[in-house]
């Protein structure tokens, strides 16, 4: 029997959505590349492949997606510019109106049948339909494969892999190995174990019989032993402190709702603790905005494309995040905002927009205010990026109350502003974001950014910054914020939150910038996921690769000092996806995908006809590994 004869086999580590988005791509990409040989994948995930462990259907009914169902899908459309061929299907609501109508076979639990039949495209399903929505397109790649494709799937971890030909891959439940050829890890966010601050603070804690809950995915987390009306200091203001305050509140039997005069009242339980929450920024993730484009079709990206990342690389010397990119960046951001403004609102503005657009085009970054006030009167509608980084900065208050007022008006602003279609052009600079965060792997790819800059500029306050703009809770997340607020359930700890840890006391004490005083606890929560970190992952498999020196953790070279500094990302050639070991070399037959690697893909799904990075990837991905096989 010849090595033709044998099947092809790949093990895909992380059966969720990217594992099974790259499943379908193996099979869209089969008729050109397989060859007619056999292929079996192995699915290896401790949940249910599809939703995999974010959106599996076992959480709390009361979490839910940060999207609009229309904003949402897991295939392929013309706007993607892939080698293999396109396969559309539904986005989420157009599958739930499919399902409702009776076109589509999909299993959908009774307990979700009611939000199913009243979703519309602008509500946010919980995430237990996505769950469904995640399930029914694994079952429908299964059966769309080509008959030289085999699934098996085996609902376990993967706890140790070594190198081979075959190579050889360890399940939690099994006593013999599985002989693969290939293995792609398809990760989410990186699980991690506390760092060195973390750790001193869980010292801290055991030695004063106190509570202390480092960074993790919040839905996964026990908080059972935080008691009722318990002072609570909460460190982080984003998506996980909202899932962390639902599940302090209405999780634990308390209820909202709505007044005639519009807003929320919340109704306690008593079961509740009191959360005292602060950030550096001191204020909540902006909202999801509700309504669409009315301008003129964008066209990005514009000014932060392949040519400008080229011609910026063409000038000798490293390349400073801050100074060199964020202009291109700032730009982009700012003619999307402008062109959706003059196209869509046209009786706001003072000036053509051809005009304008000739001008902003030839504008040097510090001649962009000035075109601004001449050319748009009202300064609401001027965009001011750095005011919406840092909206509290500098401010002084009093009292926490004179605080916790002005934050109030600031969350009911956002809620008005971005629930209204007049400020459309807020949308447009959302859609430039999304147009950078597809850029960005071909710029890191360079190798040209300046170390320091890459890690604290472009992976600190650049995608800080772009989860703050553009991927907020749904609205009604922070109407109930202003809820309990106002019940005295959640005060604001202000901008610059500190949190000591006081021997004296023995007790947390946070502080910040906004007001004097501070607030003394026996319970710190860390509202936020883990840092990405190779170094203290504690998936057992990862840990294996990394202790091997078969893992390599993704390091950038300071030229002044030629320290390698880490990144904390699972290293990978751009590219194609290869995973690089401790030395830098890429390994032919492992690949990994997933926001925690080099390439830094968005940890959020994809919205259609967008001509989506994760779409881009799984393909080039998929393609590589059927080139293996023959």
């Amino acid at each position: 029997m010849t090595t033709a004869d044998l099947p092809y086999v790949l093990a895909v580590v992380g059966a969720g959505p990217r594992g099974v988005g790259v499943l379908e791509r193996l099979g869209a990409n089969a008729a050109e590349l397989l060859g007619g040989r056999r292929l079996v994948v192995h699915l290896v995930d401790p949940f249910p492949a599809g939703a995999g462990r974010v959106w599996r259907y076992e959480q709390s009914p009361l979490l839910r997606m940060n999207s609009m169902p229309e904003d949402v899908t897991v295939f392929t459309d013309d706007t993607v510019e892939i080698d293999g061929p396109i396969r559309p299907g539904p986005s989420l609501i157009e599958w739930a109106r499919l399902v409702r109508e009776g076109a589509l076979d999909a299993e959908v639990d009774e307990s979700l049948r009611a939000e199913l039949e009243a979703l519309q495209s602008d509500h946010f399903p919980t995430r237990r339909l996505q769950s469904a929505y995640l399930a029914w397109f694994h079952r429908e790649v299964r059966a769309g494969l080509p008959p030289e494709i085999e699934v098996v799937e085996h609902r376990t971890r993967a706890v140790r892999l070594e190198d081979g030909d075959p190579q050889s891959l360890w399940l939690e439940d099994r006593a013999e190995p599985l002989a693969v050829d290939a293995v792609l890890f398809t990760v989410g966010h990186l699980d991690a174990e506390p760092d060195e601050r973390e750790t001193a603070l869980a010292d801290f804690a055991a030695r004063h019989d106190l509570a202390y809950y480092p960074a993790g995915y919040t839905a996964d987390v026990d908080y059972s032993a935080i008691g009722p009306g318990e002072t609570v200091l909460v460190r982080g203001f984003g998506l996980a402190f909202v899932d962390l305050m639902l599940l302090l509140t209405e999780g634990r039997g308390g209820r909202f709702e709505e007044q005639a005069c519009g807003g929320l009242k919340y109704h306690p339980s008593g079961a509740e603790p009191v959360v005292h929450v602060g950030s550096r920024r001191g204020v909540p993730y902006h909202s999801k905005i509700g309504y669409r484009l009315r301008g003129k079709p964008l066209r990005l990206p514009k000014f932060f494309d392949s040519y400008a990342i080229g011609k910026l690389c063409a000038v000798p010397g490293r390349i400073d995040f801050r100074r060199d990119v964020w202009p291109l960046i700032s730009k982009e951001i700012a003619w999307a905002y402008y062109s959706e403004l003059f196209t869509a609102h046209p009786e706001r503005v003072r000036m053509d927009f051809a005009v304008f657009a000739d001008a902003f085009a030839d504008a040097a970054p510090g001649e962009l205010d000035a075109l601004v006030a001449r050319a748009v009167p009202a300064p609401d509608d001027r965009l001011d990026l750095g005011r919406l980084d840092r909206p509290m900065a500098g401010a002084e208050f009093g009292t926490a109350e004179e605080y916790g007022k002005e934050l109030r008006e600031y969350i009911e602003a956002d809620l008005s502003r971005r629930a209204d279609p007049e400020y459309s052009a807020d949308l447009g600079a959302f859609m430039a974001l999304l147009s950078v965060m597809g850029q960005l792997p071909a710029l890191v790819q360079t190798g040209r950014l300046d170390a320091a800059s890459q890690l604290s500029d472009l992976d600190g306050w650049f995608l800080g910054f772009f989860s703050y703009f553009a991927s907020g809770p749904p609205p009604r997340r922070l109407e109930e914020l202003l809820a309990l607020q106002e019940a005295g359930l959640v005060s604001f700890l202000g901008a610059e939150m500190r949190v000591s840890a006081d021997e004296e006391r023995k007790a947390f004490v946070a502080s910040g910038a906004s007001f004097p005083g501070e607030t003394e606890a026996r319970t710190l929560v860390e509202a936020r996921l883990p840092e990405p970190s190779v170094s203290r992952a504690s998936d057992v498999l990862l840990r294996q690769l990394r202790d091997s020196g078969a893992l390599g953790e993704e390091a950038v070279l300071d030229p002044v000092t030629g320290d390698r500094l880490l990144a904390g990302r699972i290293h990978t050639r751009v590219s194609d996806g290869r995973m690089l070991d401790g030395e830098g070399r890429p390994h032919p037959r492992r690949f990994a995908l997933g926001p925690h690697t080099s390439a830094r893909s968005a940890g959020a799904f994809t919205r259609p006809r967008t001509n989506a990075l994760p779409f881009r990837q799984n393909d080039v991905v998929a393609r590589e590994i059927l080139r293996l096989v023959t």
